[in-house]
């Protein structure tokens, strides 16, 4: 019987025996080999382990068939696999029939020998598709087939090997899944590149060591969606989470910063986290007296217009807006985001609200002109502090916000606070100060604030680079320490004539403005010299104010 080709019209294995009308009948190949050895029958090997009906309706699957001294593997079909040789090779086979007709031909080349017959004319309908020959003659098929057996150079798929394959399948799609789990995308496909490349050579390998044909190309593509699938499911999650971020934190920070978090959330540690930062708080001052001019919707209106330009010059300085309190200001820097610079940026960014609340103040002043009513100015006050603080999502079940919570946050409230006693638009900590280099600062005091037990030193963020830079104020800072120094050693005579020398000094410095500051130590000196301090005073000013 003529060979059966696989779907794509290959021929890549013939049938050994076939079943028809109830009865099994063998190949020419085998029905050859058996006269040739003399045998009497063939014997059929079989097991289990494919799981497929075969003869006798059996559920259970061929693995060998026996034809005389002869174990010939077969798959679980009992179908052989054909191992093709060359065909210039095989050319050398060929005995036309003019040779044998002829009387000199040499009997000796045919004797001893297992001899088909057959016909290589296209017009006989006898070619057949292999995978080295598109054409090559069918009675060849049957003449290589047994060719290998007698050389017992066999191709070899045990009935074992699909589930092989499954099993090897799952482990690589679970190593896959596991190994992306720990990779960015692009090295994941490098590993699942990697493994195809391997699976695809140890496939080979077999092949051509031991005859084994072992399947790279259905694993592959299961991996190789496998691998599209977690990608879909890793690129939905992300941008999933990066929604979250940027709905979570668009109103907070900066759009720059807010992108930059959501291309990698990893940086977020929502579950909190002792982290140093610097938090701010911009208060208006005698905001009842403000707010008395307006209506509920025209004060809704002001405070938008103040909050608006505020918030820009926040979020333009890396900083992370942490609530509204009616007209004050919360924010703090060094969060989510990481930023060395963040004493520095909070500092720039108090020095940037100024300047944004006087173009404010004249704006309002050009509407109360022409309006007809009273312009009353705003005024702000700052604190910062920088700190370990603690930052993360804090709230209830049902609503949380991420903020932060320390004794550093309440610290800078304080400060807040103290920049009215002291007449000063920005008051900082100790360790914001120690962060800042050429800035114009001045120390204030130091003080025990309400609700602290220690003393801290507090400053005045009087400016930037330009006023620091400026001979006069370097001289006022030489002063004023002189003034401190006075002070703290109960030097009051002393102490007022270095006051009066910074009031000249002062008013060298166009825009800045001390005298808040002087009387203050001027009240301080005059009910000291009345009422002297203890004598372990160390200079510590209580304060009983917010």
């Amino acid at each position: 019987f003529n060979s059966i080709p696989d779907d794509d019209g290959v021929v890549r294995r013939v049938p050994l025996l076939l079943q028809t009308k109830g009865e099994i009948y063998p190949s020419l190949a085998m029905e050859a080999l058996r006269v040739a050895q003399g045998a009497s029958s063939y014997t059929v090997k079989m097991a289990g382990a494919s799981g497929e009906t075969s003869y006798g309706g059996a559920s259970t699957g061929i693995t060998h068939l026996r034809n005389g001294h002869f174990e010939i593997p077969t798959d679980k079909y009992g179908n052989f696999l054909m191992y093709y040789t060359d065909t210039d090779a095989a050319n050398d086979r060929y005995i036309s029939a003019w040779q044998v007709l002829d009387d000199n031909f040499d009997a000796s080349l045919v004797e001893g020998h297992i001899l088909f017959l057959g016909t290589s004319a296209p017009g006989l309908k006898d070619l057949r598709a292999t995978p080295m020959d598109p054409s090559l003659p069918g009675v060849e098929v049957h003449a290589q087939a047994l060719e290998q057996v007698l050389a017992e150079q066999y191709l070899v798929r045990p009935d074992w090997m699909d589930g092989a394959e499954v099993v090897m399948m799952l482990a690589f799609g679970i190593i896959l899944i596991v190994v992306m789990a720990q990779l960015t995308a692009i090295w994941g496909a490098v590993f699942m590149l990697v493994v195809q490349a391997g699976a695809i050579y140890f496939s080979l390998h077999m092949f051509r060591t031991h005859g084994y044909l072992i399947d790279p190309i259905s694993p592959g593509i299961a991996i190789l969606l496998l691998y599209l699938t977690e990608s879909l499911r890793r690129y939905i999650s992300s941008e999933q989470e990066r929604k979250q971020v940027r709905s979570a934190f668009g109103q907070y920070m900066s759009p720059v910063l807010v992108e930059q978090l959501a291309k990698d959330p990893n940086k977020l540690k929502l579950g909190g986290e002792m982290k140093e930062l610097s938090v701010l708080f911009c208060d208006i001052r005698g905001f009842t007296t403000i707010s008395e001019q307006f209506n509920a919707q025209e004060l809704t209106a002001f405070i938008n217009r103040f909050l608006t330009p505020m918030t820009n010059v926040i979020l333009e300085r890396k900083g992370t807006i942490d609530k509204y309190m009616g007209d004050c200001i919360m924010a703090f820097w060094n969060a989510p985001l990481d930023d060395e610079e963040h004493a520095r940026n909070a500092s720039e960014a108090a020095l940037g609200m100024f300047a944004e609340l006087r173009e404010l103040n004249a704006e309002r002043k050009m509407r109360a002109g022409e309006e007809g009513r009273e312009y009353l100015p705003v005024n702000i006050g700052i604190g910062i502090n920088t700190g370990e603080i603690c930052v993360g999502n804090m709230g209830s079940e049902q609503r949380f916000d991420y903020s932060v919570l320390g004794d550093d946050v309440n610290l800078a409230s304080r400060l807040e606070g103290q920049s009215k006693t002291y007449g000063v638009d920005i008051v900082i900590g100790e360790n914001t100060r120690c962060q800042l280099e050429n800035m114009a600062l001045l120390e204030l005091d130091l003080i025990r604030v309400k609700g602290k037990t220690s003393a801290v030193t507090i400053y005045a963020l009087m400016g930037d680079e330009s006023l620091y830079e400026k001979p006069a104020f370097q001289e006022l800072v030489d002063l004023w320490k002189k003034t401190l120094k006075a002070y703290r050693t109960k030097e009051w005579d002393g102490a007022r004539n270095f006051i009066n020398l910074c009031r000249t000094q002062v008013a060298k410095l166009e825009g800045v403005e001390l005298e808040t500051l002087f009387r203050l130590y001027e009240a301080r000196i005059a009910a000291y010299k009345i009422t002297p301090p203890p004598e372990d005073w160390d200079g510590v000013f209580i304060a009983t104010s917010k």
